[in-house]
């Protein structure tokens, strides 16, 4: 009778903790048991820079789409990519490490075949200072080796030429934001 009680009150207290710590259903995505949206808050990294905006990370059934909305650029194209690490303890954001490529492959056209998995394209400052992309990543993922949660986007000073390596001479890193789960309930 005591080994029932027991028993019972161990089922009881499972099943408890596994109830309470399933994620909100609106953020995950049970049948592929991934998040299904990821943002970061990009800023300047440097006390003078004007540069802020958000890219938000959608996970789609063919990748992840990514949509950028950066104000505060001059006129002009920038190197955009996804790097290895969230870490932005560096002025200079050297701490963010290389380009994020768990595939090991040079440095490329976004979206080619050898390309690394942060490879973006060029962002692009119209002449309001505006800079707006959207860009279906099928690298790029939110679980896994593929995962991008805890990296940094990283926007450069100049654009990316897309074939010097080991990341495209797009010059010093301007802006960056940490990438993380994002609550869609706040939008």
């Amino acid at each position: 009778m005591i080994l029932n009680k027991i028993k019972y009150s161990f089922f009881v207290t499972a099943i408890f903790i596994i109830g309470c710590n399933q994620p909100d259903d609106d953020l995950y995505d049970k049948t592929t048991a991934e998040f299904r949206f990821a943002v970061a808050e990009v800023q300047s990294l440097y006390e003078d820079g004007q540069i802020s905006g958000v890219v938000n990370f959608n996970l789609t059934s063919t990748g992840v789409e990514v949509i950028a909305d950066i104000k505060g650029l001059p006129r002009g194209e920038y190197g955009f990519h996804i790097h290895q690490f969230g870490d932005l303890r560096s002025d200079d954001g050297s701490s963010l490490g290389g380009h994020f490529n768990p595939g090991n492959k040079p440095h490329g056209e976004p979206g080619t075949e050898n390309s690394h998995a942060g490879d973006l394209p060029n962002i692009v400052a119209l002449n309001d200072s505006v800079a707006q992309l959207k860009f279906a990543n099928s690298k790029i993922g939110f679980s896994g080796k593929e995962s991008i949660i805890g990296r940094a986007v990283v926007i450069h000073a100049m654009e990316d030429d897309y074939n010097s390596q080991p990341s495209g001479n797009a010059g010093q890193r301007i802006a960056a934001g940490i990438i993380g789960i994002a609550n869609d309930k706040v939008y």
